[in-house]
């Protein structure tokens, strides 16, 4: 059984606290402890996500995927407006040689 230094300890729960869409699971490995350490640790500092900081990074992603998509529409647009002028100035193109 590994004993870890409490100053570690409290960065750990502090990282769980400011990462609200991370797993107990992804913290835990990217510390390389397990994952039950972790758990105990939250439990023991009496630490928890507040409620509803999960929904708010749902909410903040919702407007970035929506402008994500629109962007993407935008774009797709954009290429075949080209693609039609690249036809267009080719057909006008061959149109003037003799």
């Amino acid at each position: 059984m590994k004993n870890y230094p409490p100053e570690f300890k409290a960065d750990a729960v502090a990282l769980f606290q400011s990462r609200p869409g991370a797993t107990i699971k992804q913290i835990a490995v990217d510390l390389g402890i397990n994952p039950e350490t972790l758990r105990n640790w939250i439990r023991a500092a009496g630490a928890s996500r507040p409620r509803g900081q999960a929904d708010a990074s749902a909410r903040q992603a919702a407007p970035l995927e929506a402008e994500l998509a629109a962007a993407l529409k935008r774009i797709r647009e954009l290429e075949e407006e080209r693609e039609i002028l690249r036809k267009a100035a080719k057909y006008f193109a061959g149109e003037t040689r003799w």
